[in-house]
């Protein structure tokens, strides 16, 4: 079993309020902790809390190898990608390497966050002129070049720089329902990556930098690779506003960015929906379970 302190890396000393907000505001999905019931003695009392995200901790179910196994089950929620709520009944005896005796109940909501993620592949003078203003939307962003001299040396907080010699690995590590965007310098590379992304079959969208004549050539080329007319239809190309012309880096990446403001706006109208049933069943589960505690 792996050392009980390394579970603890990377802990907090906000409280699971602060934490929820945080990811909230971040977008990175977390898994709220919470003790539905206990009997006997136990660490922490009903309605102890504590979030989890896949690299952060914040707040306690009161330490020890509960914890431990509690954070180990949130991750594990937090691999499979979908929203969850499982709940879990632990036994504070031996098997947890606890002498409480007690018992307590946990439920374990997971909560995938509504933020538009977008992988950008090339850090060219296009990409840096869109990254400073993507930087200041609601955006999660991968920013992914083979050449680490390129990057400039700030890097915005809602961008995670990626060098990778072999780009198109990256695409196997993209999150379901991605948007991207090609700006590479090389055309081979550029129609490597959008064979890549269209394989894959889950893209939200698929942004190609390029004239009217190299989309011609890449769907071409992408039909005599058997892709089929649906397929080679999930690749925009040229990207952009058709109204906004010009071919400064400044001019395409406004033209660039005014498209991409459009998709994380559409998606925005269903999110709020979504997430306001993740928190009212989440609401009603703990006042109800709080209750039946009272009763009891």
């Amino acid at each position: 079993m792996t050392n009980l302190n390394e579970s603890f890396q990377g802990f907090h000393t906000q409280n699971w309020a602060q934490a929820i907000n945080e990811h909230e505001q971040s977008g990175t999905n977390y898994v709220i902790a919470t003790v539905l019931g206990t009997n006997g003695s136990t660490p922490r009392g009903t309605g102890s809390k504590m979030v989890i995200s896949g690299e952060h901790i914040y707040d306690t179910l009161g330490g020890g190898h509960l914890e431990y196994v509690v954070i180990e089950k949130a991750r594990e929620l937090l691999a499979k990608g979908e929203a969850a709520q499982v709940i879990e009944q632990f036994n504070l005896g031996a098997n947890l390497g606890q002498c409480c005796g007690g018992a307590a109940t946990v439920m374990l909501e997971c909560m995938q966050c509504e933020r538009f993620t977008l992988d950008i592949y090339g850090a060219g003078h296009v990409a840096q002129a869109l990254i400073g203003i993507l930087a200041q939307l609601p955006m999660r962003i991968r920013w992914i070049d083979s050449r680490a001299d390129v990057f400039p040396q700030t890097i915005p907080n809602n961008v995670v720089k990626v060098v990778d010699e072999e780009p198109t690995e990256q695409v196997k590590r993209a999150p379901k329902s991605n948007n991207y965007l090609i700006l590479t310098h090389n055309h081979q590379l550029d129609f490597a990556l959008t064979q890549a992304i269209i394989k894959r079959a889950d893209a939200n969208w698929l942004g190609v930098i390029g004239s009217d004549t190299k989309a011609k050539r890449f769907k071409q080329r992408l039909a005599h690779r058997d892709f089929t007319a649906a397929q080679i239809q999930q690749m925009t190309c040229p990207v952009g506003l058709k109204n906004i012309t010009g071919k400064l880096p400044m001019e395409v990446a406004i033209s660039i960015s005014g498209q991409l403001i459009g998709l994380y706006q559409a998606m925005q109208t269903q999110a709020p929906k979504r997430q306001g049933l993740q928190w009212r069943t989440l609401k009603n589960a703990l006042i109800s379970t709080t209750q039946e505690e009272v009763d009891a």
